[in-house]
């Protein structure tokens, strides 16, 4: 892994991690959608003219990093294993999931008999793009000039290996072993990153709650009561992302957002980043990573004293999971407390150049799921600006 250099702008100040509530007409279309009473093409009619919305409202808030708000998606994962060769989607019955992974444990505790995923039953190709024509859309309805802050948002390699571990997710016959799989993936997301790259996109985030499963203390005693090594597998997932995201440019900005379960509100796990922070910040190649931090879940900032000199951590402090409305006083005392934990690490750094490794955000997205979690579209917009007001009282900027 190349050491790269400090980045900032992108990642900005005020920051946000991607997806945004759904407008009641978009909301209603998908509701018919997904009950196979409108098409594919009507319902992008509406998403079309939901883009343009939402951009308007990250622009008149001061957010500079532009998302398309994950409109088109029903859930935030969908765009890659959907669209590869040599995987297939289908309903697997709930025995195919393993029960320890948080939001598993929660199918399993409801009942659910099987849920949609996806099989490697083939070698893995990037047949059609992931994400460009998404990306495309959104070039069209920003200045030439903020090309390079648009943001885009994609699936982790891991997630659905985390569901079904090494034997139920690919064919054994296709690939002997992880490092195969993975190798595999990894190629077709470092083809997607460079067209993406040659279209004019600078900034992207992979969102990975694998990693913050790790926090969980439920999860580590499930996986030992199977007999399954989770520190190797944490190496497992980070040397996956690292396939992904190695040899780019060094224009290129990526990032990676690390929650607990983000479901219409609600949460799946707990747990401090202790137990992953010293693997997790000093191995995985990424510029940022997006941290979930707006409640006790997340445990304290101590773990912030392994960040390295060269990483940003964007802290995600202002909750999407209901419609209180924090302060700019209660985001500040927070920043500081985040920069006497990073003040005590290896190496020693000043409280300013601490200050300069941080920026804010929400601690999640507004809509992982197009159902969207209990916020209004005015509670959005509010939280929004209070991160941008909140960043000029901070950094001036």
């Amino acid at each position: 892994m190349s050491i790269r250099a400090l980045h900032t702008r992108p990642p900005f100040r005020a920051e946000h991690v991607g997806s945004f509530i759904r407008p009641p007409a978009l909301y209603e279309k998908r509701v018919l959608f997904e009950a196979k009473q409108c098409s594919q093409e009507e319902l992008r009619v509406l998403e079309d003219e939901a883009i343009k919305d939402i951009v308007k409202l990250q622009q008149a808030s001061g957010i500079k990093s532009i998302t398309d708000g994950e409109l088109r998606r029903g859930i935030f994962f969908e765009g890659v294993f959907n669209k590869l060769g040599g995987v297939k989607a289908l309903n697997r019955p709930i025995e195919a999931f393993k029960r320890y992974v948080p939001h598993v444990a929660a199918f399993y505790a409801a009942g659910v008999k099987e849920l949609p995923t996806f099989f490697c039953n083939g070698k893995i190709e990037r047949t059609k793009p992931f994400y460009v024509e998404e990306f495309e859309y959104l070039k069209s309805l920003v200045a030439p000039e903020d090309v390079k802050h648009i943001k885009v948002t994609m699936c982790a390699p891991s997630w659905i290996h985390q569901r079904h571990g090494s034997q139920e997710t690919y064919d054994l016959s296709v690939y002997a072993n992880d490092h195969e799989y993975f190798d595999a993936l990894g190629v077709a997301y470092r083809a997607e990153i460079e067209e993406l790259y040659n279209k004019g996109c600078r900034h992207i985030q992979i969102d990975n709650p694998s990693f913050c499963y790790f926090c969980s203390e439920s999860m580590i005693s499930g996986m030992e009561a199977e007999g399954t090594d989770h520190e190797a597998l944490l190496d497992t997932y980070i040397r996956a992302q690292n396939l992904c995201t190695r040899d780019r440019p060094e224009d290129l900005i990526i990032g990676v957002h690390m929650c607990r379960g983000n479901f219409r509100g609600k949460h799946f796990a707990e747990g401090s980043y202790a137990r992953i922070a010293i693997k997790l910040f000093n191995d995985l190649d990424v510029d940022t990573f997006y941290l979930e931090y707006d409640d006790e879940r997340s445990g304290d900032f101590s773990p912030l004293a392994y960040l390295p000199a060269n990483r940003i951590a964007v802290l995600g402090l202002v909750t999407t999971k209901h419609a209180t409305l924090e302060t700019v006083h209660q985001l500040e005392a927070r920043v500081n407390a985040a920069v006497d934990a990073i003040c005590e690490g290896n190496p020693g750094r000043t409280r300013d150049q601490a200050l300069n490794q941080l920026c804010i955000s929400p601690q999640c997205g507004f809509a992982s799921a197009w159902q969207g979690n209990p916020v209004t579209i005015d509670d959005q917009r509010k939280k929004l600006e209070l991160l941008v007001a909140t960043a000029k009282h901070i950094w001036g900027e």
